[in-house]
């Protein structure tokens, strides 16, 4: 890959040759760290490295502290997830259950030519079912 550097003002620009495994480095540098490759060549070329500050090593102990705690969390709560999801299933289910079943007393109502009730409340929680 050929990568052109152009000055700001005025002519005159550097051309490289950079290889593919380079120029792969280069991208997956920019995904893991959410910055452009153009930035990371910017970066490279001038010098603008920070140096870490503070006590780099204790901040990834804590950090791995943290995610074993996370998955801790994790494998406590993963069970409680999966049954509160077949739950929700179930009211789905039966939700689409008292919507027929309100259909069919309708139908029969109106047979039978009694008047039909409109249970507004009860077609909002049948909707809030059948959302989530």
């Amino acid at each position: 890959m050929k990568l052109i550097i152009k000055p700001n003002k005025g002519f005159g620009k550097i051309e490289v040759e950079i290889n593919e495994e380079l120029w792969g480095e280069i991208e997956r540098l920019g995904e893991r760290y959410g910055v452009s490759p153009e930035r990371i060549i910017k970066i490279a070329l001038t010098g603008e490295f920070k140096e870490p500050t503070g006590d780099l090593e204790g901040l990834e102990e804590k950090v791995r502290e943290l995610e074993e705690r996370t998955w801790e969390l994790e494998k406590e709560y993963a069970p409680l997830r999966f049954k509160a999801y077949g739950l929700s299933e179930d009211n789905k289910i039966l939700a689409i259950e008292l919507s027929g079943l309100l259909a069919e007393n309708g139908g029969l109502k109106r047979f039978l030519r009694m008047k039909p009730e409109r249970n507004v409340e009860l077609r909002k929680l049948i909707s809030y079912y059948l959302q989530g």
